[in-house]
């Protein structure tokens, strides 16, 4: 085969820098792509009459390396090699950059200059776009929110010469008439989340990945294939109803799941890791899902509708299938972890600095203990003079990811709140007891390695809150329990305790 232009130009030290800047809107380093590639059919690289999109192009690495496949796949029907790269880049790669910017990476990236109808590019066009276009979308408000992404219009209705972030794959009813043509693939890295208010005003951020694989489902591609947060599994705000649909979607073959974003992205943490997804249209059945951690990777063939969350470590189930047989009651159950705001005072809430009144309560949050009037508590009434085991909201792990040795602690902050002494919303109680032993009790077995095991697969953010608990029984609280107690209650092989051991810190 004649040498092809794109092994003159193609240096994939350039892209893998980029990859390891930090930022939302994350670069994907050529690996990566090359393994979603790999889980594609290899005949669709053979085939002249296949389309690929990429409906959120940053540097143009997806559709470089579909180029560099098929410039290869082709080669029998097109000996020619300048007729060959014609007909791929003007009749089969297509994509919506997500700014200007973004459009020019591109297209220097796919048709090695940035305007592919000058005399540098690799295929003349007739305009200066070629098929990787960019259109500057507006917003559409209501009620101060975008009806497409949830964009905040205080924040992102700006002046025409200011990037909105408005993306034009998800900011239309009618993601078909893009480019009026049917896709065989999808495939791309979207941006993952929109500012929700400027930084220290309210809330952060909210997920928007989501919207770009429901958008590209709407196309009705043969395959499609993104990575994305791996949020979506059993947290994230707004991500309920887009996780019932990909639980629940018998049509997705693999899943790759990187529990640490820096194994995937270089550099970059992102909260709760990261994940590639496969969706086959002719496929019908279960997962087989791959979980990469501390250089390990175990793969299995899940059934991905299970439970309501997904579980992302394999060797994880047969443990929590030991748990459930028992049929006990959770401690997610009523009486067992509180609300989140347990007695009504929410985190950005201090109270008074001294006591006032002999009938005030001390409260604990993040900055310290302070007080407040017991006529103000609103919420949880019945337990404030009650005995009340306390942890912090905040998971150990505030981006999801463990330590050099692949090894979670979990749980932060952690004390007995005696009768009167409450919380803010930092932090959350469990099963309030009139006993000091029963609460005693109940804080170390918070503190077993088993229970913490327990936790960690419902985790995939930094906030703890009830639904964290689902998993954790709620034994008998009169006695005192060890993870030695716990493992033989359970009747855990030793291979299933080497497992929680390996992965679980002790607290000292």
């Amino acid at each position: 085969m004649a040498e092809s232009i794109f092994d003159k130009v193609y240096n994939p030290d350039v892209l893998s820098c980029l990859a390891n800047l930090s930022n939302d809107e994350v670069f994907t380093p050529p690996e990566i792509v090359n393994q979603m590639l790999d889980l594609l059919p290899q005949e669709l690289f053979c085939n002249p009459d296949t389309k690929f999109l990429d409906p959120a192009c940053k540097t143009g690495v997806f559709l470089r390396e579909i180029a560099k496949r098929l410039i290869k796949g082709l080669e029998p029907q097109f000996p020619d090699l300048q007729q060959r790269i014609d007909h791929i880049f003007h009749n089969q790669l297509y994509g919506i950059a997500i700014t200007e910017l973004t459009s020019l990476l591109s297209r220097r990236g796919v048709y090695c200059s940035k305007y592919p109808n000058s005399e540098f590019s690799v295929s003349k066009f007739d305009t200066a776009e070629g098929n990787v276009r960019f259109k500057k979308i507006a917003h559409t408000w209501k009620d101060g929110r975008c009806i497409f992404c949830g964009a905040n219009k205080e924040q992102y209705d700006r002046a025409v010469d200011l990037e909105s972030h408005a993306y034009e794959f998800i900011h239309t009813h009618t993601p078909e008439e893009i480019f009026n043509m049917k896709f065989d693939v999808i495939i791309s890295n979207p941006p993952y989340q929109m500012s929700l208010n400027e930084a220290g005003k309210g809330l952060g951020a909210i997920p928007i990945y989501q919207k770009f694989v429901l958008q590209a489902f709407k196309l009705n591609p043969k395959y499609l294939t993104m990575i994305i947060p791996a949020r979506w599994f059993s947290g994230g705000v707004g991500l309920e109803e887009f996780r019932k649909i990909m639980l629940n979607n018998k049509k997705i073959s693999h899943i790759v799941d990187f529990i640490d974003s820096k194994d995937c992205f270089p550099g970059v943490d992102v909260n709760g890791g990261i994940c590639y997804f496969l969706f086959d249209s002719n496929y019908q059945g279960e997962c087989s899902f791959t979980n990469i951690s501390n250089g390990k990777s175990s793969t299995s063939i899940r059934n991905l509708s299970e439970y309501d969350i997904f579980i992302r470590r394999n060797e994880a189930l047969s443990i929590i299938h030991k748990v459930l047989a028992e049929n006990e009651k959770k401690l997610n159950d009523k009486g067992g972890c509180s609300p989140q705001t347990p007695y009504g005072f929410l985190s950005t809430y201090v109270g008074n600095a001294k006591q006032t009144s002999k009938y005030d309560c001390p409260m604990l949050t993040s900055k310290g203990w302070t007080y407040v009037s017991r006529d103000d508590i609103t919420k949880y009434t019945d337990t404030v003079d009650l005995w009340k085991p306390m942890i912090s909201k905040l998971s150990c792990e505030h981006a999801g990811n463990p330590d050099k040795n692949g090894m979670y602690r979990v749980l932060s902050r952690m004390e007995i709140l005696k009768p009167s002494e409450i919380c803010n919303q930092s932090y959350l109680v469990i099963c309030p007891d009139r006993k000091k032993e029963n609460a005693e009790n109940t804080f170390n077995y918070l503190k077993t390695k088993f229970v913490r095991f327990l936790i960690l697969q419902t985790l995939t953010g930094m906030n703890l809150s009830i639904s964290n608990f689902q998993f954790v029984p709620w034994v008998d609280f009169s006695r005192s329990w060890s993870d030695e107690d716990l493992y033989s209650k359970y009747n855990l092989s030793q291979d299933e305790i080497n497992f929680i051991e390996s992965i679980i810190k002790p607290m000292e």
